[in-house]
């Protein structure tokens, strides 16, 4: 009798070779990320930071618009890529750059190109050797979640409760496709991508409101001057429960099937009993 040629690739263990071409990737992304934090580039995200050069900005914006527009989305990418945190503040900064809508549209390219690298870092370099590893449990797990992987990574998008990060990370090692992935993923985060992009637009009376105390402060020298803003204002009750209610809504395909199952099954057992 033949082998099964999977499951002697499943079996067998890894070369220091196969390890190191697997592994290598997550490790370089790990180690940019560490870099970043050193140098502290994390915290130039920020308000201030986007106070304190609006006129170069606004300048480049309107003499090289399309370079813009694409280096604001190649900085989003990496800035997802590296799941350094304050990258929502891209999101709003889009809106008050480059408008809502264009904004919102920059953010999504640039938040799904940059989820889709690190999914597929994670899937090189985990695969599901973690879940075949975990047991039996986990094992079913991984296969509730990829037949329905489209509808729960639609939930986990839509709801603002679960980090970023850990959405792009969990189904790279429960071996959700690609395709799955990115579309839900695209799909998911256009209602926050508006959202933050609207509350940017609108961020020239909140600088105007604090601008002369802002400059005062930097002008006295002092090294801890910041503009208030409060982020909830991007995420009001009403954009949260809009959130949760399309969240619901991208569940309802799960529900319906698992209903369809279990009336398949009913006359079935009814004819056996």
């Amino acid at each position: 009798m033949s082998a099964d040629p999977d499951a002697l690739t499943r079996s067998a263990p890894d070369t220091p070779r196969s390890w190191l071409r697997r592994f290598w990737p997550l490790a370089a992304i790990v180690l940019l990320a560490a870099f970043v934090y050193a140098m502290g580039w994390h915290r130039e995200l920020s308000l201030e930071t986007l106070v304190r050069h609006r006129a170069a900005l606004e300048s480049f914006i309107a003499e090289h618009y399309v370079a813009a527009l694409a280096l604001f989305v190649g900085l989003y990418i990496v800035a997802v890529a590296l799941s350094v945190p304050g990258a929502i503040w891209l999101s709003i900064s889009s809106g008050f750059l480059f408008g809502s809508l264009i904004g919102a549209l920059a953010s999504i390219v640039g938040a799904s190109i940059g989820a889709t690298l690190v999914f597929l870092i994670a899937k090189t370099a985990l695969g599901e050797h973690l879940v075949r590893r975990a047991g039996p449990l986990a094992a079913r797990v991984a296969d509730e979640f990829r037949a329905n992987a489209f509808s729960y990574l639609l939930f986990l998008r839509l709801v603002p409760v679960f980090p970023f990060v850990l959405v792009n990370l969990v189904p790279a090692v429960l071996g959700v496709g690609l395709t799955p992935f990115v579309a839900a993923t695209a799909l998911g985060i256009i209602p926050g991508a508006f959202a933050f992009a609207s509350v940017g637009a609108g961020l020239d009376s909140v600088i105007s409101a604090q601008q002369a105390s802002y400059q005062a402060c930097l002008t006295s020298g002092r090294l801890d001057c910041r503009l208030d803003f409060d982020l909830g204002a991007a995420l009001t009750p009403q954009v949260l429960a809009a959130l949760a209610a399309l969240g619901v809504l991208a569940l309802i395909p799960v529900v319906v099937k698992r209903w369809r199952a279990r009336t398949r099954m009913a006359p079935r057992q009814t004819t056996e009993l």
